[in-house]
């Protein structure tokens, strides 16, 4: 059982707060041979698996690595282009390291911002009055749990779908926001917050939310 990430998210719909806490390693290198037996495609700045799936490595993957170099989106590390040099016969043979993605700050910005625009949405498809929104989004792989505060802060968190105690640390991550980041002199309602007590206690509390699932009085 693992807890992902964290993300907290102002009423206006912006991230202020994201922390990765545990990211599964999903990543796999293997040394290939001319012809490539992948069909590569760009996709988002990125090349990616279009076709074709072997020993770990999964349609949608992207290029992470080649021959120890990390790849800047579509380029190699000293400039050219991924695919170019892929359907070079003279660059074989050729290792590759293809995995998940990992995230930029300004995707987690956008994605924070769909979040909550479809929070609002899946309270306006109650057919009751006053729905508390989206409180939870489930996959195969993980579940999104979500709390909104009265004051339109919420608060999220992504962890493995076996991982019990969600809805107390959330609870526990307000209390944290309270006392460290609210109480704190130099924060500014509605944005980034950059307190060094909030990270300490926020990691401790998912420590210890992964070991007991948890938190008893006074935790």
């Amino acid at each position: 059982m693992a807890i992902f990430s964290v993300y907290v998210v102002n009423k206006a719909g912006g991230l202020i707060y994201q922390l990765d806490h545990y990211a599964p390693r999903a990543d796999t290198e293997k040394t290939f041979s001319f012809p490539l037996d992948l069909v590569l495609r760009p996709h988002d700045e990125r090349v990616v698996v279009a076709f074709g799936q072997r020993d770990g490595i999964r349609v949608g993957h992207a290029v992470l690595a080649i021959n120890g170099a990390e790849v800047n989106g579509r380029f190699t590390a000293d400039g050219k282009d991924v695919l170019e040099f892929l359907g070079n016969p003279a660059n074989y043979p050729v290792s590759i390291r293809f995995g998940r993605h990992r995230l930029s700050s300004n995707e987690k910005l956008m994605l924070a911002s769909m979040f909550h625009s479809l929070f609002a949405i899946g309270s306006q498809l109650s057919p009751e009055v006053g729905s508390s929104g989206i409180e939870m989004l489930e996959t195969d792989t993980f579940k999104l749990h979500c709390f909104q505060t009265l004051t339109g802060i919420k608060f999220m968190v992504l962890a493995d779908p076996r991982q019990t105690g969600i809805d107390a640390l959330l609870r526990k991550i307000y209390e944290i926001y309270s006392d460290f980041a609210l109480k704190n002199p130099f924060y500014s309602l509605e944005m980034p917050i950059r307190c060094e007590l909030f990270d300490q206690n926020l990691k401790l509390a998912l420590e210890v939310a992964e070991k007991a699932g948890s938190f008893g009085p006074g935790s």
